[in-house]
């Protein structure tokens, strides 16, 4: 199958394209401005998700789409939350005209676990009532929104994925809990500042493997009409500790950690994600936490 795929220079993007690649199906990297993380023997389509017509060119010959351009992070949310309605919504938005004018009609959307909130009960089902917490998990959900009624039309099939926390890899975001870890590890830090005792448990997912649920997804389409949303994510908690211990048991080199006081934050967010597993067919395969950290290791290394 030849997909499209947008933010394809992105962090979990540029994994999708490897998947799809690695799996038979053909993938179409859209990219705004940059291509560094596009493997060279991609076809790259140049183009912009608030601009229809150029969406429209780059879906020419397209049979799918997997849609992972966007804004990403809460906290720069508070402070620009018209802009992430913008590009998270409006791009959306854009996306979806250009594939009624292109006649696509499959789309696999990246959204985010963040839309629950901070729920009591764990693990995480896609049963729970959506609580998003910031502006970025609510552009999220307006999204879903849109892909959700446009699918009800009868056009196009739709598939949310609500991923938990990505990470290992080559990761590029050095404020994430992992690349942090790492840095200290690596000696390009003195510490790894810590909320508390580092007891905040979260599910960290191995990137390659959220990259596999879309191809999962792919290959496990919805019915035309019909909109689904599953979540992704290892179903297991690990502390920011556990982080700091797996560190230093991968590298062999100490990670000093500096206490700061406690903030009001979820003891734990773990997602249950039993329906991706069944309905398709999928599983967090690289998600353990000493290979996450491993692989992450030896990106940063090279």
């Amino acid at each position: 199958m030849r997909v499209l795929v947008t933010g394809a220079a992105g962090y979990i993007g540029s994994a999708v394209v490897q998947a799809l690649a690695a799996t038979g199906h053909e993938p179409v990297a859209l990219v705004h401005r940059h291509r560094e993380r596009v493997p060279v023997n991609v076809e790259v389509r140049s183009g912009d998700v608030l601009d229809v017509s150029s969406l429209t060119a780059a879906l020419d010959g397209v049979e799918a789409v997997c849609h992972l351009a966007g804004l990403g992070s809460g906290r720069e949310s508070f402070g620009i939350p018209v802009r992430y309605f913008q590009v998270n919504v409006g791009g959306t938005l854009a996306l979806l005209d250009a594939m009624a004018d292109a006649e696509v009609h499959q789309i696999v959307f990246a959204s985010t676990a963040a839309i629950y909130g901070t729920p009591d009960r764990q693990p995480m089902s896609e049963d729970l009532p959506d609580a998003p917490p910031h502006p970025y998990a609510a552009s999220k959900a307006a999204a879903e929104a849109a892909l959700m009624w446009q699918a009800h039309t009868g056009t196009m099939a739709s598939t949310a994925l609500r991923i938990f926390n990505a990470a290992g890899g080559d990761d590029p975001d050095p404020w994430r809990l992992l690349p942090r870890v790492l840095a200290v590890a690596a000696g390009r830090q003195d510490t790894v500042e810590v909320n508390g005792d580092g007891s905040a448990v979260r599910d960290y997912l191995d990137v390659a493997d959220a990259a596999d649920a879309f191809v999962a997804a792919l290959d496990h389409p919805a019915e035309l009409g019909m909109s689904r949303r599953y979540n992704v994510g290892s179903g297991v908690g690990t502390s920011v500790i556990d982080i700091v211990t797996a560190v230093e048991r991968v590298t062999g080199r100490r990670v000093p950690v500096t206490h700061r006081p406690a903030v009001a934050e979820p003891a734990a967010l773990v997602c249950d994600p039993s329906r991706a597993v069944t309905e398709l067919d999928w599983k967090p395969r690289r998600s353990d936490l000493d290979g996450i950290v491993r692989d992450a290791w030896a990106k940063s290394a090279s």
